[in-house]
């Protein structure tokens, strides 16, 4: 009996491309749909899009924190409020509105949303120092000592957030377009903010996306991960941790402002009181659903559990045992929190790896 023949390199190439042909085929299509989909879909389905977009961009600045560098933190939602408010006042004009004399400094919003990321950017290295040197669960409780400052700063600083109404957003002006409501018609279909928008998250995401995985596949990603699996091991061979976790945290901070600043142009309102712990929570249960530590683990998890709430919402009427806020029963973000707490179990439990796991986990045929 002969022994099995080795293939030789060019046939393992050969093969090696023909499994990459579908995915790349998928990801062509996938963009395509996307590109569409401004043109065929109706309001609510793109403002759910954009929502899961942000939500997208902030999970994967904590992925890069929390997956990627194993640091906790549950001071994310602080970050976001940074990012959002700090357009409001970098963009909005001074006036008065719901009783509150609001500040603000008029500059042009494209200018007022990049100072706005740099201005979270700035809020994590503040706190850099701090995340430097804690790690485990003293992290996670300085992190969330930042909820609470943010939250009383929210509130009672009237003159910059509007105090518990919040304030109005202004809308987005790039290349001459303004990202509001007034209707610019492109091939015979009235575009407004939401369509408008879309594009803009999607090459928000695109770039973030790109970018991250660039950091997690370099030399930084190498050592981020050092630092997450053996802290010790990783300083003995040189990689300086201190400094690598206060930088990440930096960038995930900014991650986390342009994801706050998304949100408030997509909602045109931003409210002290959704910017608190359970938005925090919510984006920790995104990484680990999806999958710590890589770039399509946050945005598969996030795009779960920002788009189920809106779509138990939208069908509380035909759902069993979901019922539309304040009917009674069982409403629809308590049973999208459920829903999604009962998947961070079985994540946890049957699939380490995150839903992503049951893509990459596909064996390829035997050489």
């Amino acid at each position: 009996m002969s022994p099995p023949q080795s293939k030789s390199p060019s046939q393992s190439k050969s093969l090696s491309a023909t499994f990459r042909k579908p995915r790349a085929y998928a990801w062509f299509a996938g963009g395509v749909v996307l590109l569409a989909l401004p043109f065929y879909v109706d309001r609510f389905w793109l403002q759910a899009g954009l929502f899961a977009m942000a939500a997208a961009i902030g999970a994967i600045g904590i992925n890069l924190l929390t997956g990627a560098t194993g640091q906790l933190s549950m001071g994310h939602a602080f970050f976001l409020a940074v990012g959002a408010y700090s357009y409001c006042v970098l963009a909005g004009e001074s006036g008065v509105e719901n009783g509150h004399r609001l500040t603000g400094l008029g500059l042009p919003t494209w200018l007022a949303a990049v100072l706005a990321v740099l201005v979270a950017g700035a809020a994590g290295g503040l706190f850099s120092p701090i995340a430097g040197r804690l790690r485990g669960a003293y992290l996670g409780i300085a992190t969330l000592a930042l909820i609470f400052i943010g939250q009383h700063v929210l509130f009672n600083a009237g003159d910059l957030t509007g105090g518990f109404n919040g304030r109005a957003v202004p809308p987005l002006s790039l290349f001459g377009i303004d990202f509001d409501d007034s209707e610019t018609v492109i091939a015979a279909v009235p575009f407004q903010s939401a369509e408008k928008l879309w594009y803009i998250a999607l090459l928000a995401l695109l770039g973030c996306a790109l970018f991250a995985r660039g950091v997690l596949r370099g030399r930084p990603g190498r050592a981020m991960n050092a630092i997450r699996d053996h802290r010790i091991a990783a300083g003995v061979m040189g990689v300086p941790v201190a400094r690598y976790r206060a930088a990440v945290f930096v960038l995930s901070s900014m991650y986390a402002g342009l994801a706050g600043v998304l949100i408030a142009l997509v909602f045109q309102r931003t409210v002290p009181e959704y910017f608190g712990v359970i938005l925090s929570l919510e984006f920790l249960a995104m990484i680990v659903i999806g999958g710590l530590g890589t770039v399509a683990g946050a945005v598969v998890g996030a795009v779960f559990v920002s788009l189920l709430p809106q779509i138990l919402t939208h069908y509380s009427d035909t759902l069993p045992l979901v019922s539309a806020p304040g009917t009674g029963g069982v409403a629809p973000g308590e049973a999208s929190r459920y829903l999604y707490g009962a998947a961070v179990v079985a994540v946890v439990l049957f699939l380490p790896g995150g839903l992503t796991r049951l893509i990459t986990s596909r064996k390829t045929p035997r050489e």
